[in-house]
């Protein structure tokens, strides 16, 4: 489905009924409509105010590429802890660097409690982050010892994100909003070196909801100029599938549903030596190999929850078909991928 089948967002996500309105949707919806939703456990009895509290999930990255940065920045809100970090990846250099923030049950941090509109935020000694939403724009706030910036980012004219609802376990419900190709306006400053952006390209990830208790997921993401096109690419495998999935390719802002697809890779091969990922569809719309550089990761075993996170930086080669049968050679696109099992 290309952009132009329309279906409106919602208000709310949720009416007031209680019910959960599910699908793809043409824009962020303007409210979740936390406040009309009846969670009920497995044996259909009113979910405690305490299941209502720690079961909903929530978290926002972004991800930025320059001709010589890549930059992921994320806050996640899992309501036993908060956490975050900003990674700075040197692509010549083939370095990585990153501030992190953990957070005790909601002390000391913020998220947006709309997919259009609000500030999350958190921060310490070592500096912050915040995510502006207005009116459906992101804004970017970076302080930390590496980088400063204030971004926008911007899609190509009537672009259209993203926005998906989908069941969830037997009760719960999660909604993902992304949009990647994504020029940048504003200022970036590294290591206290001004960094242009008329090359540079981002792309953003909003979900929330009553997510699984013990998930795991694999996803991968592009923003780049390839053949003198802005492409955006998000897929994913592992969430996001009961009804329909968040595959989807932007070709200069038009937007491209994708179908299911798989992801074969080893994760016990080390990621530089010889790890090549595939990530392909049996309708033979996606055919990728994925070269890992580059690695932030990070494991916690916290007794109630538990994550393991890996988050790779590296090279794409292969062929995306859009929604009108044209084909999009990729070479040495740079792009990321991710495996993460979280027990939240």
């Amino acid at each position: 489905m290309t952009q132009l089948d329309i279906n409106l967002a919602p208000e709310s996500l949720i009416l007031p009924s209680g019910k959960v309105l599910f699908g793809h949707f043409d824009g962020p919806v303007k409210s979740l409509g936390l406040e009309n939703f009846n969670y009920v456990n497995v044996m259909d009895k009113p979910a405690s105010a305490m299941a209502n509290h720690f079961h909903f999930k929530q978290f926002q990255f972004v991800s930025i590429v320059t001709p010589r940065f890549v930059i992921g920045v994320a806050i996640a809100d899992i309501r036993y802890v908060g956490s975050a970090f900003c990674y700075l990846y040197d692509i010549k250099a083939n370095s990585l660097v990153e501030t992190s923030w953990l957070k005790p049950l909601g002390m000391g941090y913020q998220m947006s409690p709309s997919p259009s509109s609000g500030k999350a935020k958190i921060s310490n000694r070592k500096g912050s982050i915040a995510f502006n939403l207005v009116d459906g724009l992101w804004q970017l706030v970076l302080n930390t010892p590496q980088i400063d910036a204030e971004l926008e980012l911007h899609p190509h004219a009537l672009s259209l994100p993203m926005a998906m609802c989908n069941p969830t376990g037997y009760s719960g419900w999660t909604y993902t909003q992304k949009h990647n190709g994504l020029k940048l306006k504003g200022s970036l400053v590294v290591n206290a070196e001004p960094q242009p952006l008329n090359h540079a390209l981002a792309g953003y990830d909003y979900s929330a909801g009553y997510m699984r208790r013990e998930t795991s997921w694999r996803w991968a993401s592009i923003n780049a100029n390839v053949n003198n096109k802005v492409i955006g690419l998000n897929l994913a495998a592992g969430v996001n599938e009961t009804g329909c999935n968040e595959n989807v390719f932007w070709v200069d802002g038009a937007r491209h549903l994708l179908g299911p697809v798989h992801f074969e890779f080893s994760r016990h091969t080390h990621m530089i030596n010889n790890s090549i990922w595939r990530i392909y569809s049996d309708n033979g719309r996606v055919e990728l190999n994925f070269h890992p550089r580059n690695c932030r990761q990070e494991k916690l075993n916290l007794w109630l929850i538990k994550s393991n996170f890996r988050q790779f930086i590296g090279y794409f080669d292969g062929f995306i078909i859009d929604s009108d049968g044209v084909k999009h050679q990729l070479k040495q696109a740079l792009g990321l991928t991710e495996d993460h099992f979280a027990r939240w």
